[in-house]
């Protein structure tokens, strides 16, 4: 559980939830609301086991995650070989009981989220990577339940343009805790290349982005009051999050990253299910 950071799961999911109740218009039906969990889980599970291995030197040798798990001795790096392969496994599987379309594109998406650990080695755009990784858990979901491209993709386009966006800023926001380590081992990323100051300038700009996109949810897909409330409330911790940390300042960054980083998904998931089980809005096109 720790290896995987488990718990971490609350940011993806809340928005995996999303596509889900997006899609149907509402709740989904209970089978394919847990095939949904499952899958998105497994997901995780896979990627971040898959990211432990493959930066166990890496780990080793900074001294803020000498401590991990594989580094300190504690698991094998065999271990967090097989747990990628066996999640990896039911996340196709899962997919694949899902829908068709699903399964045939559960691969590609795996791609994805395994791929994302190599970007650091060769670009500083590995937050964006890493926000595109978590902004497919929204589509995903909205595809386990239409089975199909058809109807209107403008709301959920603009979820995933959302989770991308946030996901990217706080992870900027996260890294800048590793850019001189970063920079003297030839790992790249934003702060490494143009400084903490810097960083913290584009994940202000990327959070601004996010809500510009909840707006953007919210008109499209004609949701109602409940749901401006909880974008209101997710506009509110992003700034908040982002007046927690400083250049010179990074004691805070684990209340910014993990604390107020899952309640956002939590208010929004929330905001959305009441909006449409109150009012009536977003039905399904």
């Amino acid at each position: 559980m720790r290896l995987v950071k488990f718990s971490h799961s609350i940011f993806a999911l809340p928005f995996a939830l999303m596509g889900a109740w997006l899609g149907a218009g509402g709740p989904p039906g209970a089978s394919t609301l847990g095939l949904i969990v499952v899958a998105a889980v497994a997901a995780r599970t896979a990627a971040m086991a898959f990211n432990r291995y493959v930066d166990r030197d890496i780990d080793a040798s900074n001294p803020r995650t000498a401590g991990r798990e594989i580094p300190s001795g504690q698991l094998s790096p065999a271990y967090a070989a097989g747990l990628t392969a066996v999640s990896s496994a039911v996340f196709v599987g899962v997919a694949f009981a899902l829908n068709p379309l699903a399964g045939k594109l559960s691969p590609a998406v795996l791609s994805v989220l395994l791929g994302y650990s190599l970007v650091k080695r060769f670009s500083a755009l590995v937050h964006l990577a890493l926000g595109i990784a978590l902004g497919l858990a929204p589509l995903g979901a909205w595809i386990a339940v239409r089975g199909s491209f058809e109807g209107d993709l403008g709301a959920i386009l603009l979820l995933f343009v959302t989770v991308w966006t946030w996901v990217a800023g706080f992870d900027l926001i996260y890294s800048c805790q590793d850019a001189e380590f970063d920079a003297a081992r030839g790992l790249h990323s934003i702060p490494a290349r143009i400084g903490i100051a810097g960083a913290l300038r584009v994940s202000r700009a990327l959070h601004v982005l996010s809500v510009a996109a909840l707006v953007g949810v919210a008109l499209v897909g004609g949701l109602g009051w409940v749901f401006w409330a909880a974008v209101g409330v997710a506009a509110l911790l992003l700034a908040w999050e982002q007046s927690l940390v400083r250049a010179d300042d990074l004691s805070r960054v684990d209340v910014a990253f993990f604390t107020l980083n899952g309640w956002v998904g939590v208010a929004l998931f929330v905001g959305l299910a009441l909006d449409m089980a109150l009012l009536g809005t977003a039905q399904v096109a």
